[in-house]
């Protein structure tokens, strides 16, 4: 169960940091200081708890593999939006084939940087060691939601598969 005054912690942040997962404290830290629109707030919330489901879901050893952190930093690109193709005209950043998932990428590298003193070479090498399996990793969702509406299907469907797994 998650409790909005336990698991979500507002404060104001360093550098350009919008949000971050404490996996000793199970919460969610926004950057007050640095969250300026509510379409940017669900994103870093929906990319926090991404990282929350991981956590939960795979134990992920969060300072000593960083495979384990960049697969979750793929995973939460890919998922929460941060990689729609309005985000990526907004930063100038738009191409045709296969673009999403170089976005994916780039951003899981930057987020890695963000939080471990590793070199680029071990941050690029980690992401491409585990990306493919990552990226196609779409629980809990299912679908990579890329509108509201899809988000709600994808909502949807997830309250109800045991319902459609029990049938099977």
């Amino acid at each position: 169960t998650v409790f909005n005054d336990r698991h979500f912690s507002c404060e104001n942040c360093d550098g350009c940091v919008s949000g971050g997962f404490d996996s000793a404290t199970s919460q969610i830290v926004l950057c007050q200081n640095n969250i300026r629109q509510q379409s940017h707030m669900n994103r870093v919330v929906t990319h926090e708890l991404i990282h929350a489901f991981d956590h939960c879901r795979a134990h992920v050893d969060w300072f000593k593999n960083v495979k384990h952190l960049a697969c979750s930093e793929i995973r939460a690109a890919n998922l929460s939006g941060d990689c729609t193709l309005m985000n990526e005209i907004a930063r100038f950043k738009f191409g045709l084939k296969g673009h999403h998932q170089t976005c994916v990428r780039d951003r899981a590298i930057r987020s890695i940087l963000a939080v471990r003193k590793v070199s680029k070479e071990t941050a690029e090498k980690a992401v491409d060691e585990v990306f493919d399996a990552c990226f196609n990793d779409l629980e809990p969702f299912g679908r990579i939601p890329h509108s509201k509406a899809d988000a709600k299907r994808a909502y949807k469907d997830f309250q109800n598969r045991d319902r459609y797994n029990s049938n099977l």
